[in-house]
């Protein structure tokens, strides 16, 4: 206890130096708690909400059938818990006061039995006559609550009961598709057809990880059953993956990323203010205290600063990424971790308080076995080598002053260099996202417009002014034959596709015939694919279409679950299918110049981005949340710039005195200060623009190859942006240290080592 009270006088005494350090562990918890709470929630939602809603292990959908028809089939299947038939009708006119859709998906769930879905607010289906459940994604967008109607036609008005989470999709409007869920037992027989009252079943296995058998087994048993396709939890994984995979990764990275620049800057600060108390450390070994006993007092003072510090900050950061990270997660059909989150939070909150007090403990047991008498002089300046190649005046002293502590330099340097290039990454993964939200060429797609015409108005097309070339572009919804829980986009064009679409090469060679294909990163590694592998597809009709792989390719597009291949095999799995014809222009020329010309031939054409139709406005929140955590973070790093000067400053608090013993006024304080903190600047500038080139760009590049080539490189112009910045910043510190130095007595100044 007296321990505990020496060591809360002794941070007493020194209020300023203490809250400024603690001020700057709670700016590093905040950046680590803001990252972790963003990538945890991310990562785990799908788990979450599949336990929660009790997700099928497998969904089948078909073409309507019979009841008993599909009884006799699935009651014949092994490793079966339990199951529930539904019919789902899509296309269904839905309208409320806050919007409406032609585009409904009404699915009727049986009065008992197990759910698939989570309800976050109200209650669910009683079999009452008027009740409905909606999606969250429909309530939100829609601005739809408790005790609303819901106009589904032609059933007519229904009364909004519950709010529920179905994580089987992703929500609307992410998917155009809004979903309600009505009581079987109410359905109008208008819905059904000839008496084919089921087209949808959900199977939850016993053994989980017998579950290919069960799949290989279902698909024996389903003649009869036409267009049947599956979904396990593992394919529903994958398409939530399409829609925010490479945001996970990215944060998860920004996360590890986080958690260096803050261990960085948490050792050199700690360092910083054992060297100012050299002194002190000489007088405890003078009157016989033990080099354990000065470590401990050490220890003890950092870990009260530490403890209170570490978690203010960390419960700043996951307030600050709380709502981002909802939304996200609202988007997906997701749900948040609430307390599950407290776990990760207090590994951090231990992670952190021990790097602190390890920081302060270590330089000062290695301080106190320094003699007694040398460290009673303190940290004493020393004359630096080459003084005769520094500018004159006060700005000269104050880089001569940086020179001669060359050690606290460097460790304040490495502190900018981390917090620089966190916030360059930042400035890299923001200007990305921009380009994947509106750059085609970002994905490699190299038209700029579709128009939904047959393939032989393709040439029609081409013979337009301003048309560099249009060609007929086939895309297809697939899964893997073999794992059936694998998605996948199928893209085809006729010809050479790199003209449209030019993803880069990985591996391999481009495709040249009809039985080849190109597959993405993503896909490749998610079925073992490589050159010379057989990929065989499920297209969302139900026919299936071999293809040998040569090639693999970087894309974001689908998380790299995409397969390039020609038409032929495709259309002969699927006479059905579609295309639209892909358009691109001359150079210079803008595409509404030809919008009049497609008109006339009957199509209205579509801009293409970077990201499909139905992901862009998702990558455009995504965008949106990014932006936010790269300002909270960039605030926090300059924040942290600004202390790490404002630090180096107070080191020389005794020299300033001795100025403005002579004479010296603000103005001349402030450019000594500038000059120390250019020396800083000039070499934290350069660092962090390397470190985050060669280190932090190619690391988060590399957890996210599975989904594309990141250029995460920052250009010139952010370099260039950033080093302005911390000179600008540089400059507002060293003007507020010495308005503060101005204010003390200059005998207190002397008096300070």
């Amino acid at each position: 206890m007296n321990e505990l009270r020496a060591a809360l006088q002794r941070l007493t005494a020194r209020r300023g130096r203490t809250l400024l350090a603690g001020l700057g562990i709670a700016a590093a918890a905040t950046m680590v708690g803001t990252a972790v709470t963003l990538s945890y929630g991310l990562q785990t939602g799908f788990d979450r909400a599949a336990d929660r809603s009790d997700l099928a292990d497998v969904v089948a959908r078909f073409q309507p059938a019979t009841r008993r028809a599909v009884e006799d089939r699935v009651g014949g299947l092994a490793n079966v818990e339990s199951r529930s038939y539904r019919f789902e009708l899509r296309d269904v006119g839905l309208r409320t006061a806050g919007g409406s859709s032609r585009k409904g998906a009404l699915q009727l769930v049986p009065s008992r039995g197990r759910r698939g879905y989570a309800l976050v607010d109200g209650r669910d289906l009683s079999g009452r006559p008027g009740e409905v459940v909606i999606e969250r994604g429909v309530a939100r967008a829609w601005k739809l609550g408790l005790g609303d109607s819901v106009d589904v036609r032609p059933i007519g008005e229904l009364k909004i009961v519950g709010i529920a989470v179905g994580p089987d999709d992703v929500a609307f409007p992410l998917t155009s598709t809004p979903r309600i869920y009505l009581s079987q037992d109410l359905a109008n027989p208008e819905f059904l057809r000839r008496g084919k009252s089921v087209n949808l079943v959900m199977l939850w296995a016993r053994d989980r990880d017998r579950l290919d058998s069960l799949l290989v087994q279902a698909r024996n048993q389903s003649f009869g059953l036409e267009n049947l396709r599956f979904v396990t939890r593992d394919g529903v994984r994958a398409l939530i993956d399409q829609a925010a995979g490479i945001v996970i990764a990215l944060l998860i990275a920004f996360s590890l990323i986080a958690l260096i620049a803050a261990g960085v800057m948490l050792g050199a600060s700690a360092r910083t203010d054992v060297q100012r108390r050299l002194a002190g450390i000489g007088v405890m070994r003078a009157v016989g205290v033990s080099r354990g006993g000065v470590a401990g007092r050490f220890a003890l003072d950092a870990l009260l600063v530490a403890l209170p510090a570490t978690a203010i900050g960390l419960a700043a950061g996951a307030l600050l990424a709380s709502g981002p990270s909802g939304r996200l997660l609202e988007i997906l059909n997701e749900l948040a971790p609430g307390a599950a989150l407290v776990g990760p939070l207090l590994a951090c909150f231990a992670a952190i308080v021990a790097l602190v007090v390890m920081a302060t403990t270590v330089p000062a047991w290695r301080a106190s076995g320094r003699m007694p008498a040398q460290l009673l002089r303190g940290p004493e300046l020393r004359h630096a080598s080459g003084g005769g190649r520094t500018p004159s005046g006060p700005f000269g002293l104050g880089v001569r002053l940086a020179l001669a502590r060359r050690g606290r330099t460097v460790a304040t340097a490495a502190v900018v260099a981390a917090a620089t290039a966190v916030v360059l990454l930042m400035l890299a993964l923001a200007t990305f996202l921009e380009g994947l939200q509106n750059d085609p060429g970002t994905v490699g797609k190299r038209y700029s417009l579709t128009a939904a015409l047959p393939a032989s108005a393709t040439p029609e097309v081409a013979a337009l002014p301003g048309v560099r070339a249009a060609a007929p572009r086939y895309e297809e919804d697939a899964l893997d034959s073999f794992d059936l829980g694998q998605r996948m986009k199928v893209v085809a064009f006729p010809g050479d596709h790199t003209t449209f679409e030019s993803p880069p090469l990985a591996q391999g060679r481009r495709v040249r015939s009809s039985s080849e294909a190109e597959v993405g990163l993503g896909l490749a590694q998610a079925l073992g694919l490589r050159p010379g592998s057989l990929l065989q597809v499920q297209l969302a009709s139900g026919g299936e279409a071999r293809f040998r792989v040569v090639g693999v390719v970087r894309t974001v597009e689908q998380d790299g679950r995409v397969a390039y291949v020609r038409p032929k095999r495709l259309l002969d799995a699927d006479p059905r299918a579609h295309p639209k014809i892909a358009i691109r222009l001359e150079d210079g020329v803008k595409a509404s110049s030809l919008t009049p010309a497609l008109l006339e031939l009957g199509a209205r054409p579509q801009p293409v981005g970077a990201a499909t139709t139905d992901s862009r406005a998702f990558l455009a929140v995504l965008a949106g949340v990014l932006r936010l955590v790269a300002l909270v973070n960039g605030l926090i790093c300059l924040y942290v710039l600004a202390q790490a000067l404002a630090l180096t400053a107070i080191e020389r608090r005794s020299t300033i005195a001795v100025l403005r013993a002579a004479g010296a006024g603000r103005r001349t304080v402030a450019l000594v200060l500038l000059g120390t903190a250019a020396v800083v600047i000039a070499v934290a500038a350069p660092v962090g623009a390397l470190v985050q080139r060669l280190a932090f760009g190619p690391g988060v590049a590399k957890l996210a190859a599975g989904y594309a080539s990141l250029p995460l490189g920052a250009g010139a112009v952010s370099v260039a942006g950033v080093a302005a910045g911390l000179a600008l910043v540089a400059t507002l510190a060293a003007a507020w240290v010495a308005r503060r130095v101005e204010r003390e007595p200059i005998a207190a100044g002397l008096r300070d080592t």
